[in-house]
């Protein structure tokens, strides 16, 4: 009986010792396929980021790449609060103006990008634009990228930038994209918001950044959240600053005061189209939610084309007094 006993004793050793590697090696290999800066091969192939002939047509050859290549940009530069230095792109209005739209990209984008709905902001709305590269995106310095968390307080930081150098009667709009949504979300509720903040649109938010790897790794890998998530979120903590489940826009928009537009693509397979209405269900502020019918990851624009835009221009007008 002791030698059975002694057995499974060193069965059980052996099982802790290979569940603990396991998790130990799976959390290192989470951070370097998501969180680590760098190129990100397992995305181009991924079907739920397949776009339709629409979209693909408006990204490759769309009017605005020459618009933003012929653009005098202003590059501005900010050292983030732990030490980063960060950079942006401004570009004034054609005529003078207090309205100004921070324009965040998504995940492994960069600031030009989002040049898709500078263009229309500018040249159709009188606005002058900015537009930053995330921390670990295009010219910003970092070695991870944030998720929206991290960046939460650049835009912050950003925005009283701005602020100084526009004037304290400015009226700041903040239009995110996906990876972009969840930085304005996120950031919509800190105390230090500049009162110049006046609305926020979201496109294709994702609710925390653990919701979203929970379905990613289901719907990637055929994995449960539990426990390699976790030990990946840990990790992320040490060596990134942050946890999955603190990176949480749901939270922060039960405690936000600035009108919130939600807009996501009914069709959308990457970020499910449940979460942002989850998000609009939580929302403090004055808020609405616009779906777009066959709409893909951040395809909403370019389906939905002028009604995309009459949406945001009438959402404007009704918040900024």
């Amino acid at each position: 009986m002791s030698k059975i006993r002694i057995n499974w004793k060193k069965l059980l050793l052996l099982f802790a010792v290979v569940f603990v590697a396991f998790q130990i090696i799976g959390s290192f290999f989470f951070y370097e396929l998501a969180v680590k800066r760098g190129p990100k091969d397992f995305l181009e192939k991924n079907a739920d980021l397949d776009v339709s002939d629409e979209a693909m047509d408006l990204y490759l050859n769309g009017s605005w790449i020459d618009w933003v290549a012929d653009q005098k940009f202003e590059q501005l530069t900010l050292t983030s609060r732990d030490g980063l230095k960060l950079s942006g792109y401004y570009l004034p209005a054609s005529k003078p103006t207090d309205k100004l739209v921070i324009l965040t990209h998504g995940y492994l984008g960069n600031a030009k990008q989002m040049g898709l709905f500078g263009q229309f902001y500018h040249n159709d709305f009188g606005y002058n634009i900015f537009m930053p590269d995330a921390r670990g995106h295009g010219k910003s310095e970092g070695n991870y990228y944030g998720f929206g968390w991290q960046d939460r307080l650049d835009l912050i930081d950003w925005t009283e930038l701005l602020v100084k150098k526009l004037g304290t009667e400015s009226k700041i709009s903040y239009h995110g994209l996906s990876m972009g949504a969840a930085t304005v979300l996120m950031a919509s509720g800190e105390n230090d918001l500049p009162r110049q903040v006046k609305a926020i649109i979201a496109d294709s938010p994702y609710e925390s950044v653990y919701q979203l790897f929970s379905y990613q790794m289901n719907r990637m890998f055929h994995l449960p959240a539990f426990p390699l998530l976790d030990s990946t979120s840990i990790l992320t903590k040490i060596r990134a600053g942050y946890s999955f489940r603190e990176a949480s826009a749901l939270k922060v928009v039960g405690n936000t005061k600035v009108p919130i537009l939600y807009i996501h693509g009914k069709g959308d397979t990457f970020v499910p189209t449940e979460m942002a209405e989850g998000l609009y269900r939580h929302t403090s502020s004055d808020s609405e939610l616009y779906l777009v019918p066959k709409a893909n990851h951040g395809e909403a624009f370019a389906l939905a084309g002028d009604k995309y835009k009459e949406k945001i221009d009438y959402f404007l007008n009704r918040t900024i007094k």
